[in-house]
């Protein structure tokens, strides 16, 4: 949309434009999954037929309602969507969500969710094996470990002040808002606003408790002194 071209992306709510394209056919080679993969070492991908050979999915597979917002979404665009704004992947996004969904007493349902991998997610296209399920959700986890390690750091390093910190947090929230919508989260207005002042509440403790020890190291040094 023109008006989207002329605010920064950085300080726009994404839109459901952002994440989905038509299935139009293009001369240019897009970016499969099996291209990203060689760069996550995930090779043990099942790229056969579903083995059911035509018979139906699981019920619980045909009334798996996550994604319908992305239904005519290429891979590549919903990737790219997702490496502009977080550090996960779309393979990695759709199958963290799906082991969470398809989580039993027992565990995770790897077989499952690797067979009909197409049928839960619309961008899509191949099955896998339960081993590659299995590695893009740790590299999922990962991910969030280190993105969360990195931002914390950040946040009580004292490099950003408290107005540069509620800017940023806005911003993320709202990509991450956007996230949960398009996986099918209906969030009404009092869960935004109580989610985003939960997220606020604890940020003002992390700066508050970050200023109070650096104050603490800046005096114990000034005493050694």
């Amino acid at each position: 949309m023109d008006d989207d071209a002329e605010t920064p992306a950085a300080n726009r709510r994404p839109s459901d434009d952002d994440a989905s394209t038509s299935a139009a056919p293009s001369d240019t080679t897009s970016v499969s999954e099996t291209d990203e993969e060689t760069d996550t070492g995930v090779e043990d991908r099942s790229n056969t037929a579903d083995p059911s050979d035509g018979d139906a999915p699981p019920e619980d597979v045909q009334k798996y309602a996550r994604f319908k917002k992305v239904d005519g979404a290429q891979y590549d665009r919903v990737n790219d969507f997702l490496r502009d704004r977080t550090y996960i992947t779309a393979r990695e996004w759709a199958i963290a969500r799906l082991c969470a969904d398809f989580r039993t007493e027992t565990g995770v349902e790897m077989t499952k969710i690797g067979e009909n991998l197409p049928e839960l997610v619309p961008f899509m296209t191949d099955t896998y094996t339960p081993q590659a399920v299995n590695q893009a959700r740790s590299s999922f986890e990962d991910k969030i470990r280190k993105s969360g390690a990195t931002f914390l750091y950040g946040a009580m390093s004292g490099f950003f002040t408290a107005e540069e910190l509620d800017e940023m947090m806005y911003e993320v929230t709202e990509i991450a808002k956007f996230l949960l919508e398009v996986e099918g989260v209906d969030l009404s207005v009092e869960e935004e606003m109580e989610a985003e002042e939960r997220i606020s509440s604890v940020m003002r403790e992390v700066r508050e408790a970050s200023a109070d020890m650096r104050a603490e190291e800046l005096t114990e040094n000034a005493d050694a002194e």
